[in-house]
């Protein structure tokens, strides 16, 4: 049983954390480092998006602005006309939809439309972000990152990595509590590949329980990136069973989220690793 909060408010939903729940990414952008990237194409979005809930996907992850290292901003209202015609379409399913964006314009665009949960890499710390998402009900994911996408990569530099992003998860966990946002709706991402290098990455990963701010869930991506790339060599097109190999290792060290490009070798791998813990598949069920 794990020591976090025993559920996420989400929206229209309230997601069990009894097992860890899969993120399926839906990317509405040209350039993904993953070379899944759908940009405008709605109705490809759209059936992107099916093939990963049928899958198995708890929720959806869109996501309009690409933040790969070394990207450019996109503008408003390209990331806008990226979006919404998506999430037209997917909040009319039965399933959870969290919006990957940092610009508080978007988030209130979404959450009229519907949407279930805010993924912002800049943990609400643009201006007005914070005001963009209290009044709702949404789940909010917070993420560490040092420096911004375009330059984040170029030399990350830390003291105490682990002791940083824990520094920072409670800062912006105590900026959501004095807006009124209650610690049901939070979700923690240490940012894996967003200002780190393979040391600081390796660090967390091995330390990952300490960045469960009062025991608040924690979301691990580490999805075909470069980390993996390093460790094993191989091209991101190749990085299939180094993400699994990951995905069992957050589940072991307490992670409630795993977001991920491959819904379905996810949930096998997480199905097998739940089945030997606890010693039946029932912890996997659906």
């Amino acid at each position: 049983m794990s020591n976090t909060m025993p559920f996420l408010a989400c929206g229209r939903f309230r997601l069990s954390l009894e097992r860890p729940l899969i993120m399926g990414i839906v990317n509405l952008t040209p350039d993904s480092f993953s070379g899944d990237g759908l940009g405008r194409d709605t109705a490809a979005a759209i059936a992107h998006a099916r093939a990963q809930w049928e899958a198995g996907a708890d929720m959806l992850d869109l996501g309009a602005e690409s933040t790969r290292p070394g990207s450019e901003p996109t503008s408003l209202q390209e990331e806008l006309d990226r979006l919404l015609p998506a999430l037209e379409v997917l909040r009319e399913w039965n399933v959870p939809i969290s919006i990957d964006t940092y610009k508080p314009e978007v988030m209130r665009a979404a959450l009229a439309f519907g949407a279930d949960m805010i993924n912002d890499i800049n943990a609400l710390r643009a201006p007005g972000a914070l005001e963009a998402v209290a009044a709702n009900d949404c789940g909010i994911c917070l993420m560490h990152m040092q420096g911004e996408p375009r330059h984040m990569q170029q030399n990350p530099v830390y003291a105490d990595v682990v002791g940083e992003v824990s520094a920072f998860m409670t800062e912006r966990v105590n900026a959501c509590r004095a807006a009124g946002i209650a610690d049901e709706r939070l979700l923690l991402d240490p940012g894996f590949g967003f200002g780190k290098n393979l040391d600081h990455n390796l660090e967390l990963f091995a330390r990952l329980p300490e960045l469960s701010i009062d025991n608040l869930p924690l979301l691990v991506g580490a999805c075909r990136k470069r980390m993996l790339g390093e460790i094993t060599g191989r091209p991101v097109n190749e990085r299939q069973a180094a993400t699994l190999a990951s995905t069992v290792i957050a589940a072991e060290k307490g992670a409630r989220v795993i977001r991920v490009h491959d819904v379905a070798i996810t949930k096998d791998a997480l199905a097998v690793w739940g089945a030997i813990k606890y010693g039946s598949n029932e912890r996997q069920a659906t």
